[in-house]
């Protein structure tokens, strides 16, 4: 509809907005989504209406008083294709609609802004690759791709935003993506759509939509001083992973210099990717990701390392170009405020 009439597209639109039927649509993708809605309904209400007429109109033709006896009446094979072959083509239009907008949903664009999402009984925690921390709010960019990495820390949440017609579960134990590129700056409804335990009713927050030169702004006003890579430095330094990963002949494990988005061959003979879920398992899970060549000495750290301590050890190996920042942790002694008083083992070799 929006292609044949624009200008009532937009009145559509707004009368439903105004009339708390829909949300506002503030993402690149909302006014696609919307579309499908309403063509699926219009034909749901097409059918209706042809159903409700057609049972209305043979109840009282074909009623008792007008045919006291029953006469058998022979089908036509002309209206039973007919009415076959045209909800089957409508069927498919939606399949195929739904479809393409499905994978355009999740398949993030390669320069989209990474930011991780970690949702707990009862909140959502969003860091930023620079440093910024936020619960339950998110401060995102207009005209630029934002890719959200989720995970939960506890029990299945939903992170949904109707404004950008985004909803996503988060699962313990397993990462999630979805992505969303803001149109309109203004502040917008964040929700937890599965229920989570007692206070599922209170996780909810805002997302606030800034203009790109008020996005700057407001990173430079925010910074906690130190980015996710720099942070999962100070943790790689102090559970002394670099014992092992580092560019010696008599390594006990692998480098990690340019790992991440190699291919990486397995002792079981697999070959994996080195993507965030990999290096996050591989850490929290090394016994079944042990790679080619090296032995599976490397201790789990399952319980020790929270999941914002795991996020900032794979932003510090997405971020290791060469083994010149490997080998001057070696000499690093600074703790995250998480490890304070804690010894962890020594990392023999987080499996890759």
């Amino acid at each position: 509809m929006k292609f044949l009439s624009p200008v009532l597209w937009q009145f559509l639109v707004k009368w439903m907005t105004h009339s708390a039927l829909f949300p506002p649509e503030a993402s690149k993708m909302a006014s696609d989504m919307d579309a499908l809605i309403i063509f699926m309904t219009l034909v749901s209400l097409f059918g209706l209406v042809v159903v409700g007429i057609l049972v209305a109109t043979f109840s009282v033709l074909y009623s008792k008083k007008r045919h006291p006896v029953a006469e058998q009446i022979e089908g036509s094979t002309l209206l039973e294709a007919t009415w076959t072959i045209i909800p089957l083509g409508l069927f498919l239009v939606m399949f195929v609609w739904g479809a393409v907008i499905y994978f355009r949903a999740f398949t993030p664009p390669p320069n989209a802004l990474n930011i991780y999402v970690v949702g707990k009984q009862w909140m959502w925690k969003a860091e930023h690759p620079t440093g910024q921390h936020e619960i339950n709010s998110l401060h995102v960019p207009t005209g630029r791709a934002v890719q959200l990495t989720l995970i939960s820390q506890d029990v299945f949440h939903s992170f949904s935003i109707p404004a950008f017609r985004v909803k996503r579960e988060a699962i313990p134990g397993r990462y999630n993506t979805v992505w969303f590129e803001p149109t309109v700056p203004g502040t917008y409804h964040l929700f937890c759509t599965q229920y989570c335990g007692t206070a599922h009713s209170a996780m909810i927050g805002e997302v606030v939509v800034l203009t790109p030169d008020d996005y700057k702004k407001w990173l430079a006003e925010s910074t906690s001083g130190m980015s996710l890579a720099q942070n999962g430095e100070r943790l790689f330094a102090s559970l002394s992973c670099a014992a092992c990963h580092n560019d010696k002949p008599d390594a006990r494990g692998p480098s990690l210099a340019n790992v991440y988005g190699a291919k990486l061959n397995l002792a079981n003979g697999r070959t994996v990717i080195a993507d965030d879920a990999y290096l996050r398992e591989a850490i929290l899970n090394p016994s079944q990701h042990n790679i080619e060549g090296y032995a599976p000495i490397m201790p789990t750290y399952q319980g020790q390392v929270s999941e914002e301590g795991v996020i900032s050890l794979i932003e510090y190996i997405k971020n290791l170009d060469s083994n010149y920042r490997i080998n001057q942790t070696l000499t690093t002694s600074d703790l995250l405020p998480e490890s304070h008083g804690k010894t962890a083992p020594a990392a023999q070799g987080v499996k890759q």
